[in-house]
């Protein structure tokens, strides 16, 4: 198995069913041309990780405020460490959702 097979393999393994969900909600939401499951979910959202820019975020948090009720505001201080990585994204929806 080449490196690039190992990485995603791992990735795939490593994704909960919740972090899966929220892969493909953004996936679908931004159009991006990768599956939901080869993303790391550890990897950076920005720059040389998924490669998410401002506008991208704020598409990301409207469908995630009408897909778990959680809002997201640009003007929080957490929102750099909320959007570094979809694990870090998850946890936080996973703690403030409405169920």
């Amino acid at each position: 198995m080449d490196n690039l097979n190992r990485q995603l393999a791992s990735s795939c393994a490593s994704l909960t069913a919740d972090e899966l969900e929220l892969a493909h909600l953004i996936v679908i939401t931004l159009e991006l041309d990768v599956q939901p499951q080869a993303i790391d979910p550890t990897a950076t959202l920005f720059g040389d990780g998924l490669g998410l820019d401002s506008i991208d975020v704020l598409e990301i948090a409207l469908v995630i405020s009408r897909q778990y009720g959680v809002k997201l505001r640009s003007d929080d201080e957490r929102s750099p460490k909320i959007f570094s990585s979809l694990r870090s994204l998850n946890e936080h929806i996973q703690a403030h959702r409405i169920r």
